[in-house]
C-alpha cells in the first residue's frame, strides 16, 4: 500500500517533503537558538513555516494543472495574488482606513504596468508556467515596497507635525508640506531592491539564473535575463512606493487642509474634561 501511494505521488515529490523537513529542522534549531536568547518567535515561525509549505504545494499543484493555460488564466492568478499581496501590506499598515483598496491599487499600478511593458516587448511570454513565478517575483517586491513606503512616509510626516502644521498656517499647500518626507519614503521603499541590483552576481545568483543554467540555456543569456528581471522589479517597486505615498498624502489632510495624522501617544491621548 506504501509502495502505491509512493509511486501515485512521485518519487521526487517524497524526496522534497524528505528535504522540506530538513529544512524546517533547522528553522526549529534556530527558533530555539532565539528562545535561549528570550526572543519568542515559536508561534510565529511554526505558522509562517507551515503556511509557506502549504502554499507551495498548493502553487505547484495549480501550475501543473494550468502549465499550458492561456494569457487569461495567467492573468486570473496574478490578480488573485495582488489581491493576497494587498491583504498582507495592509496587515503591516495598522489604523489607518482604507488601507486594503490603497495597497491593492499601488500594487496593481506597479506589477500591472511593469508585466504589461514586459509582455508588450516579448522580454516575457504568456505561458502560465513563466508569466506566473516572474509576476509573483515581481508582485512580491511590489508588496514589500508598499508597506515600506507608507509605514516610512507616516513615521516620517508625524515626526514632523510641527513643522508640516507651521508651514499650513504661513500658507503652504498641502503636498508641499509633506514633500520631503515623500521623497524619503520612495527612496526608503527602493533602497532594498537598489541593493539588490548592486549584489547582482557579486553576493547572490538569483533562482531564475540557476534554473535556466540547469535547463541547458546559456549562461550568459540566464545572467542577462536575470538582470532584467532584476531591473522590472526595481521599476515595479519604484511606482508602487509612488502611488502608494501620492494616495497617501490625500489621506493625511483634510479637505480644509488639516493635518490628520498625529504621534500615536498623541493620538490615543484622551481629551481634557470640561
Amino acid at each position: 500500500m506504501l509502495a502505491e501511494l509512493r509511486e501515485m505521488i512521485g518519487h521526487d515529490v517524497m524526496v522534497g517533503l524528505a528535504q522540506a523537513a530538513g529544512a524546517i529542522a533547522l528553522c526549529a534549531a534556530v527558533v530555539l537558538l532565539c528562545r535561549w536568547q528570550a526572543v519568542r518567535v515559536e508561534r510565529e515561525a511554526a505558522v509562517s513555516l507551515l503556511r509557506g509549505l502549504v502554499q507551495m504545494v498548493l502553487v505547484g499543484i495549480v501550475l501543473a494543472v494550468l502549465l499550458n493555460g492561456s494569457l487569461l488564466i495567467g492573468a486570473l492568478i496574478l490578480l488573485l495574488m495582488t489581491g493576497a499581496a494587498a491583504v498582507t501590506a495592509a496587515g503591516r499598515i495598522k489604523g489607518m482606513g482604507g488601507a486594503l483598496m490603497l495597497c491593492f491599487w499601488s500594487i496593481a499600478a506597479g506589477a500591472g504596468i511593469v508585466l504589461a511593458v514586459m509582455l508588450a516587448t516579448g522580454s516575457l511570454r504568456s505561458q502560465v508556467a513563466m508569466l506566473v513565478p516572474v509576476g509573483s517575483m515581481i508582485i512580491a517586491n511590489a508588496m514589500n515596497s508598499c508597506a515600506q513606503a507608507i509605514e516610512r512616509f507616516r513615521a516620517e510626516v508625524t515626526a514632523h507635525v510641527g513643522q508640516v502644521e507651521a508651514a499650513l498656517s504661513l500658507g503652504a499647500e498641502p503636498a508641499v508640506t509633506v514633500a520631503p518626507y515623500l521623497r524619503s519614503a520612495v527612496y526608503a521603499s527602493l533602497l532594498p531592491r537598489l541593493d539588490m541590483m548592486k549584489s547582482l552576481g557579486l553576493v547572490w545568483i538569483p533562482g531564475v539564473m540557476a534554473g535556466m543554467v540547469v535547463s541547458g540555456a546559456s549562461p550568459v543569456y540566464a545572467g542577462i535575463y536575470q538582470f532584467i528581471i532584476v531591473a522590472m522589479i526595481l521599476a515595479a517597486s519604484g511606482i508602487t512606493g509612488l502611488v502608494a505615498t501620492v494616495l497617501m498624502r490625500r489621506r493625511v489632510f483634510s479637505a480644509a487642509a488639516q493635518l490628520l495624522l498625529r504621534p500615536a501617544e498623541v493620538a490615543d491621548k484622551p481629551a481634557p474634561a470640561g
